[in-house]
């Protein structure tokens, strides 16, 4: 049973000044409306054909296909009920055609008063009739509505079964079929097929994650796609890490995926760089790590209290995933294979690198793989690699060979060797270019020339040459602002990024704004503040039910940066939608984690990743800029990214929320518009995912 919305929530409200009472929303008429208009008519299927992107469309559908009279022995024999729908759809058709009338006189009269105003007022007339024809747009959606009958509400169906953990464009099976081999299988191809317009379910026995930090710790069985006899018949290694308790994982930090436990492990590292524990690691420069092959994100875990935020990228897997694990955590993971494309990252985006055990073959394919680690590592910053070519003491001929390579190449891209202990190694990329020209003519691989440097590397062919030497984004970690003054760029720092000083001012002021609207609004149901559900007692503080935020169009990060200055103990993944401005660099200064994508495609990671979803602007910016997906394809995406019980938050113009609205009913979202402002041309949608107990014991 899914449990409702919060009466604060229910109606709709404004966001001016201090929070108002909310206005009842009119959905639920529409829905009773429809259901009385249902009774003295049903219409066929063919007739309404109605797109989301048109709510017009229904003034001029056809009604040729309303006919019910049937033809027997070659008489012409009446349907008794076709003379009552007859006369019912004529009342319709002259209801429309009168009200086409009626907006084509009255758009007429309104525009020929308003060029008659004096300069003065035509600004203020205009809001008004801006307002007014907001009004006119969702007045008629809510007629169509009405008038489309129960088809229109039609809900989507379910996906089948076997989907429960599958995401799009990583179908290796499928991929293996196409004749991709040599890790080409793991890598992302996304095609029409791609696409699933159906609802994806969790699994039978799934439960609402453990709030945060608890959660961190703690994750149930049936959550994710691993089962308990897998964990008790694997390998010792997987029985150090995690603890079968039951129907949890309960994962240890005396414990890891290497040799010894991870707070050893870390503290080692920094030793290793030179500090006297992880927790200098701040200190160092060292705000943004990027995990290859991360295993269950107990590095990422523990790093997380020390302000160290860690994204976990690995293959996609059908089981034991590790990013589906490390998000059930609420810990930044995704699904990444570089066998032969760049990452979704621009140049120079992390402080520190690390790879245990990863299965990759950093000695194939002419060195490629390191060079892709070069590219996207900032300068002065350190590639951690710990594997069993590195042990010195353990070494066949083979592994001797692979370290060799490992070696030599690392000195071809001029990484500086700090220190070696037992399978572990630790890089430094030099803080300044000199190296590169000093080098030997034809050792190691050449500098990238311009047209092949570039900062949209959204799954461009991996290249065999160093990048990022070209970015005027080239700064030292040790140069940069330590965390968290890092999040706030100077003007010297934003002039990099073609970014004003006061633009970027105000975009902090209006979201510190913006998000304690959200948290007025939607308090006490999520956040830290006051997280509590119907029925729950308040537990103590900072356990939260938002562990992670997918900000689908995230600007300039602002709104993770007003979450962290509002003290909210979240991750936010900024994502920057390549069909917008890159903004994404900008975002990795800041000391945030983010990623370039397509939301015409399915985003890299796994059904139920995030408690929330927030989008400002995104629905403008997508149909503004292509065509080739709906959004209603957005929504399904939402839909399987989202969390049963998780929230959404979009921020649009009045137009596209009220066509968003219709959308949501599909999905079985509970949603409300909220209006921010009089004077303002945008609401917001605020939204939340049911839990779908019954439909799932019955399938």
């Amino acid at each position: 049973m899914s449990r409702p919305l919060h009466r604060g929530v229910l109606g709709g409200g404004r966001l001016s000044g201090n929070i108002q009472d909310y206005v009842e929303d009119s959905q639920m008429k529409v829905k009773t409306d429809k259901e009385d208009l249902d009774k003295s008519s049903k219409l066929p299927s063919d007739y309404v054909s109605l797109s989301l992107r048109n709510p017009f469309q229904f003034l001029f559908s056809d009604n040729s296909s309303s006919k019910q009279d049937t033809i027997e022995n070659g008489i012409l024999v009446s349907d008794p009920l076709t003379s009552i729908r007859n006369r019912h759809m004529l009342t319709l058709l002259f209801l429309k055609v009168t009200l086409v009338a009626i907006v084509i006189l009255g758009l007429s009269m309104s525009f020929l008063w308003t060029i008659s105003l004096t300069t003065t007022s035509k600004g203020q007339m205009i809001r008004g009739y801006r307002r007014l024809q907001e009004q006119l747009v969702s007045d008629l959606w809510d007629i169509g509505e009405l008038s489309l009958g129960s088809t229109k509400f039609k809900e989507s169906e379910f996906c089948s079964l076997e989907s429960e953990n599958f995401v799009p464009c990583f179908n290796i099976t499928e991929n293996l079929e196409m004749g991709f081999t040599e890790g080409k299988e793991y890598d992302r191809h996304c095609g029409p097929m791609s696409k699933q317009n159906c609802l994806i379910l969790a699994p039978p026995k799934y439960k609402i994650p453990h709030r945060w930090p608890t959660g961190r710790d703690v994750i149930w069985i049936d959550n994710v796609k691993i089962t308990a006899q897998e964990v008790l018949s694997s390998g010792s290694l997987t029985k150090r890490m995690m603890m079968l308790d039951e129907d949890q994982f309960s994962f240890s930090f005396a414990s890891s995926m290497v040799d010894d436990n991870i707070e050893d492990y870390s503290h080692q590292i920094a030793e290793m760089i030179g500090l006297r524990n992880e927790s200098y690691l701040v200190q160092a420069g060292v705000r943004s790590v990027l995990d290859i092959g991360c295993g269950y994100g107990s590095l990422g875990a523990h790093l997380f209290p020390k302000q160290v935020l860690t994204m976990c990228i690995a293959n996609y897997e059908a089981s034991g995933s590790q990013v589906e694990i490390a998000l059930e955590r609420g810990l930044p993971a995704m699904i990444g294979s570089f066998a032969s494309k760049q990452l979704p990252f621009p140049s120079l985006s992390f402080d520190m690198i690390h790879t245990a055990w990863d299965g990759v073959e950093w000695d194939k394919k002419d060195g490629v793989h390191l060079i892709e680690v070069d590219r996207v590592l900032r300068p002065g910053g350190y590639f951690v690699w710990t594997s069993a070519y590195a042990n010195t003491q353990a070494r066949d001929k083979q592994n001797l060979k692979r370290w060799d390579f490992v070696r030599n190449f690392a000195k071809d891209l001029c990484w500086d060797l700090l220190s070696q202990q037992d399978k572990t190694v630790v890089w430094k990329k030099p803080s300044k270019k000199t190296c590169y020209a000093s080098r030997k003519h034809g050792s190691g691989p050449l500098i990238c020339k311009e047209g092949h440097d570039v900062e949209l590397p959204y799954y461009h062919p991996l290249e065999s040459c160093i990048g990022g030497t070209r970015s005027h984004r080239w700064i030292p970690i040790e140069e940069r602002s330590t965390w968290p003054s890092r999040a706030s760029l100077t003007s010297k720092e934003l002039s990099v990024h073609g970014v004003l000083a006061d633009d970027f001012m105000e975009d902090n002021l209006n979201w510190r704004s913006l998000v304690g609207d959200y948290w007025s609004l939607l308090s006490p149901l999520i956040f830290s503040d006051h997280p509590k559900r119907p029925g729950d007692e308040d537990p103590i503080p900072p356990y939260n039910m938002v562990r992670n935020v997918l900000d689908m169009n995230a600007h300039f990060g602002g709104f993770n940066s007003a979450l962290l200055d509002a003290k909210k103990s979240v991750w936010v993944m900024n994502v920057v939608p390549t069909t917008g401005v890159n903004h994404l660099p900008l975002v990795l200064d800041r000391g945030f984690v983010g990623v370039l994508h397509d939301w015409c495609e399915a985003f890299p990671s796994y059904p139920r990743s995030y408690d929330m979803v927030h989008a400002d602007g995104l629905l403008s910016l997508e149909t503004k800029k292509q065509s080739r997906c709906s959004l209603l394809d957005l929504f399904f995406e939402i839909d399987r990214l989202l969390r049963p019980e998780g929230w959404v938050i979009l921020r649009d113009t009045s137009a596209l929320i009220e066509s968003a609205r219709g959308i949501t009913a599909k999905l079985k979202w509970e949603a409300r518009v909220v209006e921010i402002d009089s004077n303002n041309d945008e609401k917001l949608l605020v939204c939340q995912k049911p839990f779908l107990r019954s439909q799932i014991n019955t399938i």
